[in-house]
């Protein structure tokens, strides 16, 4: 039954059933027709119909970089727990780490009704720049810092400046370092930034052909690893921005005779679950990716409450999860 059906069925126009919905004022005689009519036939107007009125969806697109990424269903799960409990639904969208898709997501969201978007980036282009600038809904990014929007971080430089002292603090003076392209604010520049600094405050050089960049597989730090390992130079220890690059470094290591962490030392930044499968159990950054997801969701709806005009960045903290793969010290010279 539609709205007309069943004002006819009341008797009264439709006006006053659409007032009667939204808390209008209604004589007290049309508001005893309305409620007889609904007691009657059961009529409810459907959610979609309310929103139109009030322009408001209870929808919110949330653009992830990667379906099989952990870091992103732990974000997502926290993002949903919050956001279900206040009667939204996600809208949920996979770039595959294509920021050409991200854009038109983007863009997506912003030309059809959402009430808000919360984006898991990665990279930001001048075409992001573009339609973030003219989005008319609330954004929050996740994972990385941008200007003029609420975000919630990992403090990634300061997570990789830990985990590669750990191992400096166990006489390891050769270090190797296996990244990812430094597009990626947090995890590729910064953690090699947090990388260089914990080296260079303990007095230790490194050359350029030591650092290697990959992509964001597993089977990318296993062969950056090798190309490592055959250079000829003789490394001690090896920090990875990502578990998933460690994992392949400590493969690529095994292959070459090399144990772990007797001959050389590994580590990584994430604390994914690979990490306590692994033949050896890998040492790593936990970041507390749930709650980024929790603040995330809470930041989008104090902006649909519209209780802070001001944009904030939220830099959480982390703990070092050591394992096997750093546990004895470094005996090298």
């Amino acid at each position: 039954m539609n709205i007309t059906e069943f004002a006819k069925a009341a008797g009264v126009s439709k006006s006053a059933v659409s007032r009667y919905f939204n808390d209008g004022y209604l004589s007290e005689e049309k508001r005893r027709l309305i409620e007889a009519a609904i007691e009657a036939t059961g009529y409810a107007p459907s959610v979609q119909a309310q929103n139109v009125r009030t322009r408001v969806t209870k929808l919110v697109g949330v653009i992830i970089p990667k379906l099989s990424s952990e870091s992103c269903a732990r974000e997502v799960e926290g993002i949903s727990q919050v956001l279900s409990e206040q009667g939204y639904q996600l809208l949920l969208v996979n770039s595959a780490n294509d920021p050409k898709k991200e854009v038109e997501y983007l863009e997506l969201f912003r030309s059809n009704r959402v009430d808000g978007v919360i984006f898991l980036a990665s990279v930001f282009t001048p075409l992001h720049d573009a339609v973030l600038k003219k989005m008319r809904v609330p954004v929050v990014i996740v994972g990385q810092e941008y200007k003029g929007a609420n975000c919630v971080c990992h403090d990634d430089y300061k997570a990789a400046y830990t985990a590669e002292k750990l191992m400096l603090d166990k006489g390891c003076k050769k270090p190797a370092f296996i990244g990812v392209t430094e597009q990626d604010k947090a995890a590729g520049q910064a953690r090699k930034d947090g990388f260089l600094h914990a080296l260079s405050d303990n007095g230790i050089n490194i050359e350029k052909s030591d650092m290697q960049t990959a992509e964001f597989k597993m089977d990318s730090g296993y062969k950056k690893a090798l190309t490592l390992l055959r250079s000829g130079r003789r490394y001690d220890h090896i920090l990875c921005a990502t578990d998933n690059l460690a994992a392949g470094a400590l493969l690529a290591c095994r292959e070459q005779g090399l144990k772990v962490p007797e001959d050389i030392m590994i580590a990584g930044i994430g604390d994914s679950q690979l990490c306590n499968v692994t033949s050896t159990p890998l040492t790593s950054v936990h970041f507390h990716y749930r709650t980024a997801g929790i603040e995330a969701a809470q930041m989008l709806l104090n902006s649909l409450k519209r209780e802070s005009s001001i944009p904030r960045t939220l830099t959480l903290g982390f703990e070092l999860e050591e394992r096997e793969s750093t546990e004895k010290k470094c005996e090298t010279v």
